[in-house]
């Protein structure tokens, strides 16, 4: 008990120093992008006033709200305020806007598209990883070099590459966007039906890229598994294949189960560039719009909820296989 109270508290502790440090990054980098995102807004609010007087009073009206004119280190105390009490600010793009408000409206995209294609992937990739292993012969000659390319694939690549295909040559699918232009959301099934259609491109560009690896995976532990000592003991005993190949199966499963706990904890910064591709109303296509209108805590406020939703699946991964494997903590611990 003693041990695994040291190796978590040193997991915490790291977890604590890492998390300053990405805050802090997350603040800072932003800020340090060249250009004045104030004058943006400016320009559109003061389109029409030709008087520069009106438009200087303006400038400094949102200069102050935004606490732009502040140093940086100034603003930085007043974020983090800001951030204790629930409060991210305004969008500078889509000023008024609240930081909040955007990144609600982003998310739910992001988690409905990728969090269904890490399951499909994973499960896909494990089946065919594992008859692979079992089967050998022509299925894993063909299998392999398929996964392989696919798992290297960049996945602005494989969104590319299913665009021109089912969107432009074919016209299957649309080619961007998360349902018609032309629609409002709401329940109906005209709208339903354009978001089913509109969602097959990004999906399938992220589960391609996920099968490849995870039947990679698969078929090396499996392999592992069926040369194993237990195996040609249980063989000897005359167990029944099925028997046995249910056990395999269940032991190689385990560092895949770890990767995809930590596939879904990351699942917000994950895949980001086919919704960038596709146009994907996801937080992807909102980080692309933070950057290029300088959105300084549009920018802040995502990257800190991929920060923490990755920093949080490995914290809690590492606290587990201190759990399963008491090896790790020990090693760990001296």
């Amino acid at each position: 008990m003693k041990g695994y109270r040291k190796y978590f508290l040193t997991k915490l502790a790291w977890f604590a120093i890492t998390f300053v440090f990405a805050f802090v990054l997350n603040f800072t980098l932003p800020r340090l992008m060249p250009g004045d995102p104030v004058a943006a807004i400016v320009a559109r609010q003061a389109q029409g006033i030709s008087n520069p007087i009106g438009v200087q009073a303006i400038y400094q009206q949102y200069t102050e709200l935004f606490g732009t004119n502040k140093p940086i280190i100034e603003q930085f105390f007043i974020y983090v305020k800001n951030v204790l009490g629930g409060d991210f600010g305004f969008s500078f793009s889509q000023y008024p806007r609240t930081v909040v408000d955007v990144i609600r409206a982003s998310i739910l995209w992001t988690v409905c598209l990728q969090f269904p294609a890490i399951i499909v992937g994973w499960l896909i990739g494990n089946t065919l990883g594992a008859l692979a292993a079992y089967l050998k012969g022509g299925f894993d000659k063909v299998l392999m070099p398929i996964s392989i390319f696919v798992s290297n694939f960049p996945a602005f690549g494989m969104a590319v590459i299913l665009m021109v295909i089912f969107g432009v040559t074919l016209k299957w699918f649309p080619t961007s966007g998360g349902y018609g232009y032309d629609l409002i959301p709401s329940f109906d099934w005209k709208f339903i039906r354009s978001v089913i259609v509109h969602y097959q491109l990004p999906f399938w560009s992220i589960v391609l890229i996920a099968i490849g690896g995870q039947a990679i995976g698969m078929r090396a532990m499996s392999i592992y598994e069926l040369n194993a000592d237990y195996v040609k003991y249980s063989r000897f005993m005359g167990i029944k294949d099925s028997t046995i190949v249910r056990y395999v199966f269940r032991n190689a499963m385990l560092p895949q189960i770890t990767g995809l706990a930590l596939s879904i904890g990351t699942m917000v910064g994950g895949a980001l560039v086919a919704e960038i591709v596709f146009s994907y109303p996801g937080l992807g296509t909102t980080l692309l719009t933070a950057v290029m209108g300088q959105d300084y805590p549009l920018i802040s406020f995502a990257t800190l909820i991929i920060t923490i939703m990755v920093l949080s699946a490995t914290f809690i991964i590492e606290i587990l296989y201190g759990v399963i494997d008491p090896r790790i903590k020990a090693a760990q611990a001296e």
